[in-house]
């Protein structure tokens, strides 16, 4: 087949959660035998050559700007997307559903995995929060099939527009990383510190971790890996904290993010919207205890593998915390659950398994399934 990915900043992944998703899935699409692209913004490009990891890249200008980066490079490649018939076009994001009609005139069929309900984060104004409903709208009347991620993202799209979506889950490794030399550059050893990853923005609540841990009596460390290119406020608010046990790593990526996350003591997972967390699949993957926030979506994702908190209630994050520093043989037996789930539900063969499935099923005409 020929499959094309839109929507995402590009390969390879260097940013977030549906990079590394592009890439990963794009990269095994084409070990199998098809021809894949991955459409990339000009920006995120790093000097990347014309393929990568087998797969073909396009990469195109957008405007940098916090409402106009995804929408106008997914306009542009759409726009290309349109006049190079492809078989299949997977859209990223459903802030992209307004385009999902341009590859359709070149026939390619057309699915787009919708994330997490994003007109519930802070970050946005009435503006990008009535966007993003409309464009929920959109995304099941434009597209083949929408994907979703997570069984409360299904859930809602059933419930709220009356339409069926296929479900599959993300993907994450299933193993620790055995090296360790990206610890040496922010000054931690092995299972001297917690982890936070995600992206520095209000509702991912980077200072409120930040305000618990604070308050916590231990010689660990808190290594908060992650940045937000539009919220630099916020960002310079969470760096005036005075203690020197936080570290703030900025974006890691690759080998050494993935050293980072195993040898962490622990990780914590505050989101509180969102669909599947790339970053929580992939700490128990690699076999992490992880402090998760109490909220639907994260207990679909780590079940009874997790020690879990409220932000409002109880156990809140920083009595979770002390537990976790308390009962390390009961995290270790966490985290090997938390491995074993991620490696039966979330690998990313069979993610890829799935999309194969669903591209050849509407290439026939269909998208009917699980």
């Amino acid at each position: 087949m020929k499959i094309a990915v839109l929507g995402t900043r590009g390969i390879p992944a260097n940013y977030g959660g549906f990079e590394t998703f592009a890439e990963e899935l794009s990269a095994r699409l084409a070990a199998r035998g098809h021809d894949v692209v991955v459409y990339c913004r000009s920006h995120h490009d790093a000097g990347a050559a014309a393929s990568y990891r087998g797969v073909r890249r396009v990469v195109l200008p957008t405007v940098r700007h916090k409402y106009l980066d995804t929408v106008v490079h997914t306009l542009l490649s759409a726009g290309h997307a349109a006049f190079r018939r492809y078989d299949v076009a997977l859209f990223c994001n459903a802030a992209n559903a307004l385009f999902l009609p341009l590859p359709r005139v070149g026939g390619a069929r057309v699915a787009i995995n919708v994330d997490g309900l994003e007109w519930k984060r802070r970050k946005w104004g009435w503006a990008g929060r009535a966007f993003y409903r409309i464009s929920e709208r959109l995304a099941c009347a434009f597209s083949h099939r929408v994907v979703t991620d997570a069984r409360v993202i299904q859930e809602h799209y059933s419930r709220a527009y009356g339409a069926a979506s296929e479900f599959i889950p993300y993907g994450a490794p299933a193993e620790k990383t055995a090296t360790s030399g990206a610890l040496d550059r922010f000054g931690v050893e092995p299972g001297g510190y917690f982890l936070y990853v995600g992206r520095l923005e209000p509702e991912n609540n980077a200072d409120r971790v930040i305000a618990a841990f604070e308050k916590l009596e231990t010689d660990l460390r808190l290594v908060i890996v992650g940045d937000a290119p539009y919220a630099h406020a916020f960002v310079r608010r969470l760096r005036q904290t005075t203690d020197a046990r936080v570290v703030f790593a900025g974006y890691v990526h690759g080998v050494a993010y993935r050293e980072m996350v195993s040898h962490a003591y622990a990780c914590i997972h505050a989101t509180e919207v969102g669909g599947t967390h790339p970053a929580l699949l992939e700490a128990m993957g690699m076999g992490n205890g992880v402090v998760v926030s109490d909220v639907p979506e994260n207990r679909e994702v780590a079940a009874d593998t997790a020690l879990f908190f409220r932000f409002q209630g109880s156990p809140d994050l920083l009595e979770t915390l002390r537990l976790a520093l308390r009962d390390p043989e009961g995290l270790r037996c966490l985290a090997a659950r938390a491995r074993d789930r991620v490696h039966r539900l979330y690998n990313w063969e069979a993610v890829t398994d799935a999309y194969e499935d669903l591209f050849r099923r509407l290439m026939a005409g269909g998208a009917a399934g699980s």
